[in-house]
């Protein structure tokens, strides 16, 4: 497959593989981590897809962005 500078994501992997090759452990800051940290993602929801998030929300009591995140949370279970 051709690579297309014009469509194709920027960097690609490997390259700056050479790059990273050349500098040494000093050059790399190591952080373990905040498992209570938080990643917001906008969502966009058109039409009645967007009605439809709405009414379910209502229905269960929640806001919507619970309804998605349940949604994600299901989605990742293994099938029953």
């Amino acid at each position: 497959m051709t690579k297309n500078p014009w469509t194709d994501p920027d960097p690609q992997p490997g390259d700056l593989d050479a790059d990273f090759a050349l500098l040494d452990e000093s050059a790399f800051e190591y952080h373990e981590g905040d498992s209570s940290a938080t990643l917001r993602i906008v969502v966009s929801v058109e039409s009645s897809d967007a009605s439809r998030l709405a009414r379910i929300a209502e229905t269960r009591g929640q806001k919507p962005s619970d309804v998605v995140a349940e949604l994600l949370r299901d989605a990742d279970r293994p099938p029953a």
